[in-house]
């Protein structure tokens, strides 16, 4: 064996005798390319860039005309020009670099009503903010003012144009334009789940053009609105994803003992697709109580555990007592006319009082505007076999015992306005779940129950969702979500989509 010593003595013709020796390896220039954008991806891409814009302009105009009332005020009480337009423009750049900030304008393509409203009146409230922080710094008193007349005419504005773009665009969707192609994987039963949440008529933007099974190999799902392809497999997600166009995957549901799916999913999709969404059964318990909370690289779901007292709850009362107070005055108003067409169109009391089971399962006196002939109860056990409901509850679409007049207070929910006495005196509240009978109390599980521990509601997630058009599973739920999730924000969307549902009955009979 050669030495280290007779290995340094070796000539330079020596040394090239032996490096021609060993074999060379041929080493081949690596290269990566990134996903290009797909055809697909680009066509959702540019329409929400043009819907971006859109909103944008209009949210620069809207703080224009504000901060321009404001200046024209402020010129009125001899501020010096150059002063004046300096501020009003400085407000108008903060305040629309915030909404940017916030990224409304992407709440407002696929979020809720409610993500984007909190989202710009938590915006314009943070530029109000420092503008007036730095007008008590810099002494600007004049600055004070434009705040003050700015800020509830810009912020009334800007919903109200929002409110007006989110109608055109669940319009825009209704005859499928601006929606995302979205396919949908999982096993049968959580596929069908998300399918019939996300309906066609839905303002969501999400359109279902597909779905891909991990559990079965059907060709079609058959859902009450629509009929969804079954195309593919597990291991062929993404090249359905692209067959269908289809910009938005939603994942019901992993392959077991395969927790790396969705990641490698997410890399298979990328260039292809815009969104990989996870769908969880969990959100629609927990709702607004979830949270993220990432601990060491680990992704933690965070579920608060629902309270039904406390503070929340002294807010609530706080509100039923305001509204309650509000809304009787014109009833009181009303109530001589209403009374009086119910008698003549039938004989009998004007009002109607029943027993229904409140919080804690406490009985009390409902009373409403008399809609049914006096011998109604008489005439329920004869009409128990034809009643187009389903579980415990009763209903008929076409109830003989219903008056002309009857039917047009149901139809309007005229009928369930003497309630608000009942919210007055703290058995009901304005928004909860439905009152019920205690022959369906009787009857109930001990999930069903859940819905005795708030007040019951003249209004509910109910009542805005299809009222009768419901079947007994799916009011249940509805309640059991709002009993778990609810919020003062959350009644007071619901008392506007009730508003709204009285002069666009649906499911009222």
């Amino acid at each position: 064996m050669t030495s280290v010593d007779d290995a340094l003595s070796l000539t330079r013709e020596e040394s090239a005798v032996i490096t021609a020796s060993i074999p060379r390896v041929r080493v081949e220039k690596i290269t990566a390319s990134m996903p290009r954008i797909s055809a697909t991806l680009e066509h959702r891409l540019q329409w929400e860039r043009s819907h971006r814009v859109r909103l944008g302009a209009t949210d620069a105009a809207v703080i224009a005309i504000a901060t321009g009332v404001a200046a024209v005020f402020q010129l009125q009480q001899g501020e010096p020009p150059v002063n004046v337009a300096t501020r009003c423009v400085l407000l108008a750049t903060v305040w629309f670099a915030t909404l940017l900030a916030m990224r409304t304008s992407v709440t407002a393509l696929f979020g809720s009503s409610f993500a984007e409203y909190r989202g710009i009146a938590h915006a314009s409230g943070l530029a109000i903010g420092m503008m007036a922080f730095a007008a008590v710094v810099l002494d600007w008193d004049s600055m004070r003012i434009t705040v003050l007349i700015t800020l509830p005419m810009g912020l009334l504005g800007l919903l109200m144009s929002r409110w007006s773009w989110r109608r055109w665009l669940s319009n825009q969707r209704r005859h499928g334009r601006f929606t995302s192609r979205t396919l949908v994987v999982g096993n049968r039963d959580e596929v069908e789940y998300v399918a019939r949440a996300l309906h066609p008529s839905s303002a969501g933007g999400y359109q279902v053009v597909g779905a891909t099974l991990l559990d079965g190999n059907a060709r079609e799902l058959k859902l009450d609105h629509a009929t969804v392809p079954v195309l593919g497999n597990l291991h062929s997600v993404a090249q359905v994803a692209v067959e269908l166009k289809a910009d938005t995957i939603i994942v019901a549901g992993r392959p077991e003992r395969d927790p790396d799916f969705v990641k490698r999913l997410g890399w298979e999709l990328e260039g292809t697709a815009a969104e990989l969404v996870l769908s969880n059964r969990l959100a629609d318990v927990a709702g607004p109580r979830l949270s993220f909370i990432p601990v060491d690289g680990l992704p933690l779901i965070k579920v608060q555990i629902p309270t039904y007292e406390g503070a929340k709850h002294l807010l609530k009362r706080a509100l039923d007592f305001t509204v309650s107070v509000i809304a009787l005055i014109p009833i009181i108003v009303m109530t001589p006319v209403l009374a009086l067409l119910i008698k003549l169109d039938s004989p009998g009391s004007v009002f109607f009082f029943q027993e229904r089971v409140g919080r804690d399962g406490k009985p009390f006196q409902i009373v409403k505007f008399r809609t049914m002939h006096a011998d109604a109860e008489q005439k329920l056990a004869a009409l128990k076999a034809q009643h187009d409901g389903a579980g415990l509850l009763f209903k008929l679409k076409d109830d003989p015992r219903v008056t002309r007049v009857g039917k047009v207070l149901r139809k309007l929910s005229f009928d369930e306005l003497p309630q608000f006495w009942n919210v007055l005196l703290g058995d009901m509240s304005v928004v909860g779940p439905r009152p019920p009978l205690p022959s369906e109390v009787s009857d109930y599980d001990g999930t069903v129950s859940r819905r005795l521990y708030i007040k019951p509601g003249i209004t509910g997630l109910w009542q805005v969702s299809g009222r009768s058009d419901l079947s007994w599973d799916e009011s249940i739920r509805l309640d059991l979500r709002y009993v778990e999730n609810w919020s003062v924000i959350t009644d007071l969307q619901i008392m506007w989509r009730t508003a709204k549902v009285m002069f666009a009955p649906k499911g009222a009979y």
